[in-house]
């Protein structure tokens, strides 16, 4: 990475925020520019100092991490959002990804698993664990992503449809190819074409119109 990734850390136990800050104080490519408490503290930082990532809690009294990461995603397109959580099956997980977030990472997690996670969101890629993506998978299996949501979906031929829900559930183009049976050349077509028909410049905001679209079953009846 050319310049230094800005983050802000939001969490409300301390020492787990002085934890971060003494971490990414030892790495040349990350600088933290601020830390909140509080969901409200998220929206907040995120609005006068524009970070390239927030490291957010999801269980915080005030506004939880849920309702700040839609507020943030909403709002400040260019912020990632990566959320914290103890567990690797919890339920605010999938709905912190379905808000906008780009990935989570388990707070018992060895300190160099979250450096590793703000550099892979930083250069656009998704962080999601094999519970997570699982449940991403079995709702793209019930079918395409849901037009209802987005209705631009609705221009994408079924086998772009196929490959973006595929790109949402965290797969690289290696893996598509296999799961579709076809070479990586013809899935990197396609996914030009998603783009040039989604008006989208790069993987991650194809991940964030893909997850809204094939999570959105799950608010459906």
């Amino acid at each position: 990475m050319d310049a230094s990734v800005r983050l802000v850390v939001v969490d409300d136990h301390p020492l787990f925020r002085e934890g971060v800050e003494s971490l990414v104080a030892r790495t040349d490519d990350l600088v933290l520019v601020g830390q909140g408490a509080t969901g409200h503290d998220a929206v907040r930082l995120v609005r006068d100092l524009a970070p390239d990532i927030v490291l957010m809690d999801l269980h915080m009294p005030d506004l939880d991490g849920i309702a700040a990461t839609r507020s943030i995603t909403a709002a400040h397109p260019d912020t990632k959002v990566i959320v914290l959580t103890m567990l690797d099956d919890d339920g605010s997980v999938l709905a912190a990804i379905r808000a906008g977030a780009r990935g989570y990472v388990l707070k018992g997690a060895e300190r160099g698993s979250l450096l590793r996670a703000v550099r892979a969101v930083a250069r656009g890629e998704a962080l999601l664990g094999e519970a997570v993506a699982k449940r991403v998978l079995d709702q793209l299996a019930a079918g395409p992503p849901s037009a209802a949501v987005d209705p631009d979906i609705d221009r994408l031929t079924p086998r772009e449809q196929e490959v973006l829900g595929l790109i949402a559930a965290g797969l690289r183009n290696h893996d598509i190819a296999t799961r579709l049976f076809i070479s990586e050349r013809t899935v990197g077509n396609h996914i030009t074409s998603i783009f040039r028909k989604l008006q989208i410049a790069d993987r991650a905001q194809a991940v964030i119109r893909g997850r809204r679209a094939a999570l959105h079953r799950d608010d459906g009846p």
